[in-house]
């Protein structure tokens, strides 16, 4: 797998609201748990199969309307980041390069 694409470390801050990654390539990726939340790529939230992989970038840049914990956070193989939420919802696994890609799409839009 790309250095891109492979995590050296995962830390979740619940009270700060944040989902950080550092990869293998240097690159730090800081994301809100709002976001990932509102996020969720399972296909129950995305509203079927064709639209999962597809996320709204701009609900990473608001102000969060909802707080979310994340209860357990785990590597699933080395490909996904299964994430069971305090709201009970675990549907989702967030592929290494769909977070990789969320970071980057928010980073383009605070240009």
């Amino acid at each position: 797998m790309e250095k891109k694409y492979t995590p050296v470390s995962i830390d979740v801050g619940n009270s700060e609201q944040k989902l950080t990654i550092e990869w293998g390539d240097g690159y730090k990726t800081v994301l809100s748990l709002f976001g990932l939340r509102k996020n969720c790529p399972c296909v129950s939230c995305r509203g079927g199969h064709e639209l999962m992989g597809r996320f709204e970038p701009s609900l990473f840049l608001v102000e969060p309307t909802q707080h979310f914990e994340v209860v357990k956070a785990e590597p699933i193989g080395n490909h996904a980041l299964k994430i069971k939420w305090s709201d009970g919802h675990d549907a989702g696994m967030y592929r290494w390069e769909l977070i990789r890609h969320m970071d980057e799409s928010v980073q383009k839009l605070k240009k």
